[in-house]
């Protein structure tokens, strides 16, 4: 008789694509059998229970630096227990080239923050120059096992239409896949100065200084220069249905564009920021919350495919740090959690928006691990594949 390390009995598997009751055997941190009747020392009974492979969050910044006395309020260490706690086993976080630096410069800073982590993790390396050396460096991040890169067209960190064309190209080139944020970087500015000229100062002015057309305007033009690279691309963080319409119209013409959303685009709208006492504040991040049928449409587009991932952007702050812009929302920290609740919330209300269990796990945690790189030793419960299983 086989006897594995660990056995979880009588669980409801739930996969991707299948729902069935079986034992998963464990041995190593591996799933070694799938079956019935299997035996070990160490037995866990999931009976009446659903077991999932665990969740991957694609988009998260931990112990992110904005400034010399700013910085994100979770490290790899904390923000990693919290993801177990709520069900994600893997996450992928967003390293930066330092200003002055190389992407070698930023992955090195990255990994030692990573050392902290309880559950395993992988770094995307965000590019903020497109000259030659971090052109040639790029091959070098993929051979570290850095395959997905991140362009901002907003904050001091973006880059140019130019140079993100160059970004993708080489992506192409090396194998690499782009990841953007999608927002219109003057129009931002010129709205956001204009507000703050006529005295509105209040958080609930964030979201007017980013609208919808802000952020679509910069997907078409994200998904046109892909285009022209000739590149596949990945939009992160779509809020609005103005810019995702623009997503599945390239999908439908046959080019490679990869999207994801997030639980606050999908749960909460733009009344947020209209809460007394500078509350609004704690719902400032960019892109910002949008309008209700927003929301019903990206749930929509998670069930038609359309959206292909499920990720947080998870970069809190204290409210006592989000007080700097109790006078100029501008100033407010930008980013909120999520990498706890991500899980939970997609399980208890996914369900109401007509979401299955398995086309939950298909965009928290299959998707992730396909389009970067993990599957199959991630995201699905397969013989040969980690064991790293959520109990529900």
């Amino acid at each position: 008789m086989e006897v594995f390390d660990r056995v979880i009995k009588n669980g409801t598997i739930i996969t991707a694509s299948d729902t069935y009751l079986a034992d998963i055997g464990i041995r190593n941190g591996e799933i070694a059998a799938i079956g019935k009747d299997l035996h070990a020392d160490e037995v866990i009974d999931a009976s009446g229970k659903y077991v999932l492979p665990g969740g991957i969050d694609v988009h998260t910044h931990l112990d992110m630096q904005l400034d010399d006395t700013l910085t994100s309020a979770d490290d790899f260490e904390t923000g990693s227990i919290a993801a177990a706690i709520g069900g994600t086993t893997s996450f992928i976080d967003y390293a930066c080239q330092p200003k002055g630096g190389t992407l070698k410069d930023g992955l090195r800073i990255w990994k030692q923050k990573g050392e902290k982590a309880c559950i395993d993790y992988g770094l995307h390396m965000a590019v903020v120059r497109a000259d030659e050396e971090t052109l040639l460096e790029m091959d070098d991040m993929m051979a570290e096992g850095v395959t997905s890169f991140k362009v901002y067209l907003v904050y001091d960190m973006r880059v140019d239409d130019g140079e993100l064309l160059k970004i993708l190209e080489k992506s192409k080139e090396c194998g690499g896949i782009v990841t953007v944020h999608c927002e219109n970087y003057y129009v931002i500015r010129h709205r956001t100065e204009k507000l703050l000229a006529a005295h509105k100062t209040e958080p609930k002015y964030h979201p007017i200084s980013r609208p919808a057309a802000c952020e679509a305007e910069a997907v078409n033009r994200v998904i046109k220069l892909a285009q022209l690279a000739g590149a596949p691309v990945y939009i992160v963080h779509n809020t609005c249905a103005e810019g995702v319409k623009r997503v599945k119209e390239a999908q439908e013409a046959g080019q490679p564009v990869l999207a994801e959303t997030c639980p606050q685009y999908l749960f909460l709208d733009d009344s947020a920021y209209d809460k007394p006492d500078f509350e609004g504040a704690k719902y400032v991040m960019s892109p910002p919350l949008r309008k209700q049928e927003d929301s019903a449409y990206l749930w929509e587009r998670l069930w038609d495919g359309t959206l292909q991932v499920v990720a947080t952007d998870h970069c809190p702050f204290s409210f006592e740090e989000k007080k700097r812009g109790l006078h100029d929302f501008s100033k407010i920290p930008n980013g909120g959690t999520g990498i706890e609740e991500r899980m939970l919330l997609m399980l208890s209300e996914g369900v109401k928006h007509h979401m299955t269990l398995n086309g939950i796990v298909r965009v928290t945690s299959l998707n992730p691990a396909k389009i970067f790189g993990m599957y199959p030793k991630k995201g699905t419960i397969a013989v040969g594949s980690d064991a790293d299983l959520v109990i529900y």
